[in-house]
Order: C-alpha cells, then sequence, then structure tokens
C-alpha cells in the first residue's frame, strides 16, 4: 500500500477543512506519537537504536509524521534545557539506558536536551519526515490524571504566562527547521478547573505566540475533557489574527466496549464524535485525531472492539491523525525503568514491529481519499472493513476478497437500500453484489439487480452490517450480512451476528464501511 504522501520542507496551511500544500494540494497527516516528555526530557528509544535506523522504521511503516511531545519547562527552565543527555540520564538513575547511547547514538550523549531534541526533528527531516511538536506536559513526567498538576491553565504546574512563552520560544527555535510544520498547544486539557471561558482566553494567546514566532507553522488546539470535547466551538468561534486553525479530537474509550452490545456502543461513540467536535468538518473546521490505538497484543476485550470502530469513523471522515505510539518501551515510565509499551508499534528493543498482522489496520488510513487534488473524478464509496484494514474488490469467477484499499474497485451505492454495484464489473455486464446463501460467497451478477437478494441495507446502529433479507428457501431465510470467510480473505455471507444486546457478541467481522472517496491512485 502507498503511504500519504511525504511532503518535507514545505510549509502547509489549511483550506476549508483540509491541511494543503502550496499547491493547494491535500497533504494527509498520517503520524505516529514519538514522546520526549517524559522525566528524563530524552527522546525514547535512543538508548535502543540509532535515531537514524528509526526514523527509517518510521517511514517503512507509512507514516509521514511525527507528533514529537515535549514539556513546556524544556524551553522556560535554563536548567533543564542545559542538562546534557548523559547528565539527566544518570540523574534518573538509567545508566544502562546512558550506555546504550553511547553504543547507539554517541554524539547525543554529550548534547544539552534542546539540542538533543533538534537533533531528534533533524534525523527525522533526512528521512522527508513531517514534525508536528506537541506541548504534552508542563512538568515533565507521564500524562494524565485530572489531579496531576498539568491539567488546566492555573493548575500547580500550569502558568499560563510561563506556557505562552514557552510556545514562543519553541516555535522560534524551531522556526527555519523544514520539516516542522505544525505545533500543538497543548495535550489533553482537564480536571476541575477547566471551563470554556478560560480555554478562549489562553488558547488564542498562545496561538497568536507560535504565529508571531513562526507564521507558517500550523497551529494546533486541543478541546476539553482530555481532548474529547470541543462542542463550545458550536457556539462561538476562535479569534485570531491569522486564516486558520486545526483542532485536536479525540475518541472516548470506556468501560462501556467490555460490557456493551459493540454496535451500539460504536453508534454512541460516533454520535458523541459528531456532538463534540465532528460537527466542525462541515463547517470548513480540520480536525486532527491525536492519540488513538489499542494493545497491538490481541487480549485487550476493550481495545479490540475499539479499534475498528475508531478505524470506521477515521476512514468515513478521512481525518488527519497521529498513532499512539511509536515507542516499543520506555527509557522511565512511573518509575518502572525499561517498562514495556503494548501499544508500541515497535517492539520492546524498537528493532521490529510488534504486531505484523495488526499493521494493514493501521495502514489502510495512511493513504488520502478525499480533499483538494483528490476531487477531479467523480465520487464513489470504498467497501472496507476495519478489522483488517482491507477493502472488498472483485476476485476470481465474479466473488470479493479483501485486498488493500489502493487495489479496490470503485462502488455506488445509494442508502438507505440499493443494489452495491462495483463500477468495473457493471462494464462487463455483471452490475450487482448478489447474496448466494448462507457461508457462501457474495457474487456479482447481471440477473434481476434489485431483488431481494441485491437489495442490501445497514442492518446494525453501528451502520456497518450490510445485509439483505433473504426468502426462506435460502439458508432458512432472515437476514444475511456480509463476512468474512474461513480462509480470511474471501467475502461470503451469513446469519447477522450481534446486531443488538447482546454484550457478549463480537461483531467486527462483519463490520464493512460504506466511505466515500475521490480517488484510486
Amino acid at each position: 500500500m502507498r503511504a500519504a504522501a511525504r511532503a518535507g520542507a514545505v510549509t502547509l496551511s489549511t483550506s476549508s477543512r483540509w491541511v494543503v500544500d502550496p499547491a493547494g494540494r491535500r497533504v494527509k497527516l498520517a503520524c505516529v506519537n514519538w514522546p520526549s516528555h517524559l522525566e528524563p526530557v530524552v527522546t525514547e528509544g535512543l538508548g535502543r537504536q540509532p535515531v537514524g535506523a528509526i526514523a527509517g522504521m518510521v517511514v517503512s511503516l507509512g507514516f509521514n509524521c511525527v507528533r514529537l511531545t515535549y514539556p513546556i519547562a524544556l524551553a522556560t527552565n535554563a536548567s533543564l534545557s542545559a542538562l546534557t543527555v548523559r547528565q539527566s540520564l544518570l540523574a534518573h538513575g538509567l545508566a544502562e539506558t546512558a550506555g546504550g547511547v553511547e553504543v547507539n547514538n554517541p554524539g547525543f550523549l554529550d548534547l544539552t536536551l534542546m539540542d538533543s531534541l533538534k537533533a531528534v526533528v533533524n534525523a527525522l527531516g533526512e528521512k522527508d519526515v513531517l514534525v508536528i511538536l506537541d506541548n504534552h506536559v508542563s512538568r515533565p513526567g507521564w500524562c494524565c490524571r485530572s489531579d496531576d498538576g498539568n491539567g488546566f491553565f492555573g493548575d500547580r504546574d500550569f502558568d499560563p504566562d510561563v506556557w505562552v512563552d514557552g510556545l514562543g520560544t519553541m516555535a522560534t527555535i524551531f522556526a527555519d527547521v523544514p520539516n516542522v510544520v505544525g505545533k500543538s498547544l497543548r495535550n489533553e486539557l482537564r480536571g476541575p478547573r477547566q471551563n470554556p471561558k478560560d480555554w478562549y482566553t489562553y488558547m488564542q494567546r498562545g496561538a497568536e505566540a507560535v504565529h508571531a514566532a513562526n507564521p507558517r507553522a500550523l497551529v494546533i488546539m486541543g478541546g476539553l475533557s482530555y481532548d474529547y470535547d470541543l462542542s463550545f466551538l458550536a457556539a462561538r468561534q476562535v479569534e485570531v489574527s491569522f486564516a486558520a486553525e486545526v483542532g485536536r479530537v479525540g475518541l472516548a474509550r470506556t468501560r462501556a466496549w467490555e460490557t456493551g452490545n459493540a454496535n451500539e456502543v460504536c453508534a454512541r461513540a460516533a454520535r458523541d464524535f459528531e456532538r463534540r467536535g465532528g460537527f466542525l468538518l462541515a463547517r470548513g473546521f480540520p480536525l486532527f485525531l491525536s492519540e488513538f490505538g489499542a494493545d497491538l497484543r490481541g487480549g485487550d476485550l476493550k481495545g479490540n472492539r475499539y479499534f475498528p470502530c475508531a478505524a470506521a469513523m477515521a476512514a468515513e471522515h478521512d481525518l488527519d491523525w497521529a498513532y499512539w505510539a511509536l515507542q516499543g518501551s520506555y527509557a522511565l515510565r512511573q518509575g518502572v525503568a525499561g517498562m514495556d509499551e503494548v501499544y508500541g508499534v515497535l517492539d520492546w528493543s524498537w528493532s521490529k514491529a510488534r504486531n505484523e498482522t495488526v499493521l494493514p489496520r493501521i495502514q489502510a488510513l495512511q493513504r488520502p481519499i478525499q480533499g483538494p487534488g483528490y476531487g477531479e473524478a467523480l465520487p464513489y464509496t470504498v467497501l472496507f472493513h476495519p478489522l483488517t484494514g482491507l477493502c472488498a474488490a472483485a476476485a476470481a469467477a465474479n466473488t470479493l476478497e479483501l485486498r488493500p484499499c489502493n487495489e479496490t474497485g470503485a462502488w455506488a451505492y445509494a442508502p438507505p437500500a440499493s443494489t452495491l454495484v462495483l463500477t468495473d464489473a457493471a462494464a462487463a455486464g455483471l452490475p450487482c453484489l448478489r447474496a448466494e446463501g448462507r457461508g457462501l460467497p457474495a457474487r456479482l451478477g447481471a440477473k434481476a439487480c434489485g431483488d431481494a437478494l441485491s437489495t442490501w441495507r445497514l442492518a446494525s446502529d453501528s451502520g456497518m452490517h450490510v445485509a439483505v433479507e433473504s426468502p426462506p428457501e435460502i439458508g432458512g431465510g432472515g437476514m444475511l450480512c456480509l463476512d468474512v470467510g474461513a480462509d480470511g480473505r474471501s467475502i461470503v455471507t451469513n446469519p447477522c451476528a450481534c446486531l443488538r444486546g447482546d454484550g457478549t457478541c463480537d461483531p467486527e467481522r462483519q463490520w464493512f464501511k460504506l466511505a466515500a472517496a475521490h480517488t484510486l491512485a
């Protein structure tokens, strides 16, 4: 699969809800989070692999962008920023990590913490990887709790005046670095102090400080309640002196994913996303999904149900996003040296992908399918399977199979109930997708387009069960849904599973998202 187009050394801006290059063509931000905000303030992984090798893995995994985190103290506390990497690691009892840096990145040990961050940014730039600098916390450390002192303006460690100064300082330092294309003002505002009035006051001040220091940088503003809530923007827009901003949103991962019916929980999540921020897309306001991911070991029920739903929403809206996370392990996290990161796309040693079978689910979202420069062709629909990250495409004997989404054909579908027509097959006289029966391949055929077995509807609250009503002589009647065959690749029809009520049932094999697109390139 071709990744999102890389665009180092350019100035990005916004056009309506899209991030675009100087030619006005959309650049989809398909980022991965890489932390530098924990107590040592040393970018994770430097003790495991050479920085150039890590940057190369970012590219090989299909990401065109890194959301690189830092604490505001790095820009406002001179005694901290002047520490060397060696001094900071040894001060935190991390002699083994310091030894790893000496082996893998010997030139870093005697760099100051600020200069080491610059060197990481430069290494990414050498691979044409874009960078968004994210102010994650004020005081270095793991994020986040509502009572950790880093949550909202006026908290113990969150002086808004110091924060604004720090944003301006960081923007100035990196103003001439061509691959630094954006500044994320603050990660996950939260806690009992949070309120829209102060949000407007300080977010606007922070945005202006960044823009004054670096007018070419995208300015990304996070919402309230851990970035889940931008609903207050429905009544009042941001007022800044420059053209546009990007809003940062999240998707809630609640306990309901463990106990509720996955279709119903996913439908609530989609409605909640629309209410809390998704509505801004229709108003021409760009949104950036700043952190989403799942336990890549595969045993987390909540994550296993959440991720396909989140992927479907990201595909439906063709969002810009940053995956959590790159790192396979930490030098120091919450007092534990060498802690594993089970959400990391790299393994503990930072030497290979943690889970090769999961990568297609991430990589399917890296390619833009909408936006300026992708709208010359007539719009069409892709049939996206979020559990695998693949799409439905024509196969032998007029059947369908899952393939990378850049190998699919263009589908036509008119909700709430209509035929599903694959354009290329229609030209060959096989216009309609038909159900043949329980456990049998769905098949492209010319007979009786529009009858019960070729009239498809979305049968569940999630909108991802693509179903027909079958007569009694076909598998005993009832609803048949698109499903993945036993081989993990063919597309068959089976009785629709887990439509509602049952919280123990997993419907994700039968989830197919009809997502709008404008290009197959």
